[in-house]
């Protein structure tokens, strides 16, 4: 375990390559020592410097699919916070040199209706407690040199999260089955991605109650009004000016909604 002075100084690091867009070598390229719980508590203290001119929006799940878990050598997800400060809108291009190495993931988001569980959370009460599934893209980035991250690197850089949209749809969630949306994500109208929301554990579901019982360790609670982003259906793919993404879900052949994102 680090001492506070050390957190806090990694928390800087973090803060100055975000706000600069000038990326840092790996935190545990100096400490090899940072563990999660280390990691977790620098990523706190990032959102609470930020709070004062922001609030918290919902919250995201990271490393939800098997491949990332083993690619990270770890067997349960990570989560970060989504801030109320980054949303962005469909309807107004985001410009891709406020980032540092973006990338865009398609979401089956939850709005939650109502204030979910803590220890004892169950998939059964978090589609109890949504209020609908929207589709969404998680805009992700790495304050790290090159994606070069650990497991306690990415805790640590808010799970890599930097931004989210929202579109306009939304489906209560007793007319669906969670576990078999389709997404597709095109670029400039080009087919280059696609997946399933089976992907996210099985049951984006499970991410999102998973995440429940987490935050409960730390005195936090999933609360009405949120939105959780359980995890992409897709892989991430990198973003440049100039481009436009646009994701689209459907399930047994019922359109089920867009959203989408233009850099410039």
């Amino acid at each position: 375990m680090l001492t506070s002075e050390q957190r806090d100084e990694l928390a800087l690091r973090l803060r100055n390559a975000e706000r600069d867009r000038a990326p840092i070598a790996p935190l545990t390229d100096s400490h090899p020592r940072l563990t999660a719980v280390d990691a977790y508590e620098i990523q706190l203290a990032n959102i609470r410097r930020r709070l004062p001119g922001t609030e918290v929006a919902g919250h995201k799940v990271g490393l939800s699919s098997p491949v990332m878990q083993a690619m990270m050598g770890v067997d349960e997800p990570d989560y970060g916070h989504l801030l109320a400060d980054m949303r962005l809108s469909e309807d107004r291009p985001v410009a891709a040199s406020r980032y540092c190495f973006p990338r865009v993931e398609v979401e089956v988001g939850f709005l939650l209706g109502a204030d979910l569980p803590g220890e004892s959370c169950t998939e059964q009460d978090v589609l109890a407690g949504t209020e609908a599934l929207v589709p969404s893209i998680e805009l992700i980035d790495s304050r790290i040199t090159d994606w070069r991250i650990s497991l306690a690197d990415t805790i640590a850089d808010n799970a890599s999260s930097a931004g989210f949209l929202l579109g306009a749809a939304r489906i209560p969630p007793d007319e669906v089955d969670p576990r078999a949306i389709d997404a597709v994500l095109r670029r400039d109208g080009s087919p280059i991605a696609e997946g399933s929301s089976d992907a996210v554990l099985g049951n984006p579901a499970t991410a999102v109650a998973w995440l429940a019982r987490k935050v409960a360790g730390f005195g936090v609670r999933l609360r009405a009004g949120h939105v959780v982003l359980p995890g992409s259906c897709t892989r991430a793919v990198d973003v440049a000016a100039g481009q436009r993404f646009e994701a689209e879900f459907s399930t047994g052949g019922r359109h089920l909604g867009a959203v989408s994102a233009s850099f410039r």
